[in-house]
């Protein structure tokens, strides 16, 4: 179980990466549009060498003749999954701290249900005391924010992240019913390479690319710095490969519901260390004690959310 946690915990560490790294790049002059699609750019390319040096060419040669055969399908899931969520992310990074942007993303953990919900599914009413504690949370932090900025910068800095954190659940569910089958507005995609998760993520990071590409016609944002192409490699590193690869490995450590239900909880420290990162790294000031009771609010009610969807699975089972 400590192994289990300790590996879960370390993939939150790098992917509050994500969050101060934006942060860090929007402090510094970058626009927002090279901080979003510098990184997509980074993830294709290690996406794509990665199988080639491991000897796993034939994945990705799959992936793409898959990706031939459904391209709308892959360009709406990732145009919405990958793109609209990471867009929302990084413009508000030119508005909010990282540690308010972190808090504010774990809303996604209320939008999750809503559309299993509206994708037909059954969703269990247990649970809503906790998220109704996480959105508690997260009104806190925000009005933490609306006392050191205006209502406009509050809203820039917390209405994408709100977008983003319906957008990528959005997207991710597209493929698990493009899987099996069970919505008749989205293609029934049989085949065996959606069973691999690194193929997933390749196809959806490709779909993504023509929005980044007419993002940046769209807004024509002045060249990026060198800056930003260190940082967004940074980002796509640490956060989209190895926290990545550390929160499925930790997954695979669970034996049964609760113990994966207590992986997804650790994700709740991604608050915490990008708030220790911005302060340490960034110079930004700590929140008052309306902002702490938010960051508390908002992990303490995602923890027992999480650790209840657990309990109910195993009783389940």
């Amino acid at each position: 179980m400590i192994r289990l946690l300790g590996a879960g915990l370390l993939a939150a560490l790098f992917f509050s990466s994500t969050f101060i790294l934006n942060r860090s790049m929007s402090l510094e002059g970058g626009h927002w549009v090279w901080s979003a699609s510098l990184r997509y750019l980074w993830m294709t390319v290690f996406l794509v060498a990665g199988p080639l040096l491991v000897g796993r060419g034939r994945l990705l040669l799959d992936a793409l003749r898959l990706f031939r055969r459904h391209w709308f399908f892959w360009l709406v899931a990732g145009t919405i999954g990958f793109g609209v969520f990471y867009a929302g992310v990084t413009f508000a990074a030119s508005y909010a701290p990282a540690w308010v942007v972190a808090t504010t993303w774990q809303v996604t953990v209320l939008a999750s249900p809503i559309i299993l919900f509206a994708y037909g599914h059954r969703v269990p009413l247990r649970g809503l005391f906790f998220t109704a504690l996480i959105f508690l949370g997260i009104l806190l932090v925000n009005a933490t924010q609306a006392e050191a900025a205006d209502w406009r910068a509050m809203l820039l800095g917390g209405l994408p992240v709100l977008i983003a954190a319906f957008a990528y659940p959005i997207g991710l569910q597209m493929v698990w019913e493009a899987r099996t089958g069970g919505h008749t507005n989205i293609p029934y995609i049989v085949d065996p390479i959606l069973g691999d998760s690194f193929a997933r993520v390749l196809l959806l990071t490709l779909g993504a690319l023509p929005f980044w590409l007419i993002t940046i016609v769209v807004t024509q944002p002045p060249p990026p710095t060198a800056g930003q192409w260190a940082s967004t490699a940074l980002v796509a590193l640490l956060s989209g490969v190895i926290a990545t690869s550390l929160f499925v490995y930790a997954r695979h450590l669970a034996r049964n519901a609760y113990e994966l239900a207590a992986v997804d909880a650790t994700q709740s420290a991604e608050v915490v260390f990008a708030l220790i990162g911005e302060t340490l790294l960034l110079g930004g000031a700590l929140p008052g004690p309306l902002g702490i009771a938010g960051i508390g609010l908002t992990m303490l009610g995602l923890i027992l959310y999480l650790l209840a969807q657990g309990q109910r699975q195993s009783t389940q089972a």
